[in-house]
């Protein structure tokens, strides 16, 4: 695996205005590396974790200010590699408004027994978790690909008992 710094965050590609990453128009960063590796995936090519090109999180700041847009973290997987995320998200939590999505293959449960990607999930407002699952597929569904993925409230979540979100 490798190993990122918490001053730049693996890149491959920033969608700006974009509605299918979360409630409302977002800016959206597509980071690398995904160990699920889940079949039907719809988009593969971020898989490898040396894709991409790395980004500082200064810039990655500055591009999101820029915008003007609440936030998605997506990929990949951000909690592959959490601490530029941690870094990025501190910076738009101390200095903006906006509200941070973030999807993961990892179950909302498991995040929280892992220091450093615990520490990701409560910086961010909303988590989609668990693995992409072909079987499950349903194109009605918002925001997220197959019926065994959740939308949670991550806030409402850390209290004591899982909070979906609706959308």
């Amino acid at each position: 695996m490798t190993e990122l710094s918490t001053n730049s965050i693996r890149i491959l590609d920033i969608k700006y205005g974009t509605s299918v990453d979360g409630v409302g128009l977002r800016t959206s960063l597509y980071c690398a590396g995904c160990e699920n590796c889940c079949p039907g995936c719809h988009n593969p090519q971020s898989w490898d974790e040396n894709g991409g090109e790395a980004v500082s999180v200064e810039e990655l700041f500055r591009l999101i200010e820029e915008a003007d847009m609440n936030v998605t973290f997506t990929g990949g997987d951000p909690m592959l590699h959490p601490e530029g995320f941690i870094a990025l998200a501190t910076m738009i939590k101390q200095k903006t408004t906006k509200t941070i999505w973030c999807y993961t293959g990892y179950q909302f449960e498991d995040l929280l027994q892992h220091p450093i990607r615990r520490k990701l999930l409560e910086l961010c407002d909303v988590l989609v978790d668990g693995r992409y699952v072909e079987a499950e597929r349903d194109l009605s569904l918002h925001f997220r690909g197959s019926r065994n993925q959740r939308i949670i409230n991550i806030q409402k979540s850390l209290q004591g008992t899982i909070q979906l979100e609706e959308v």
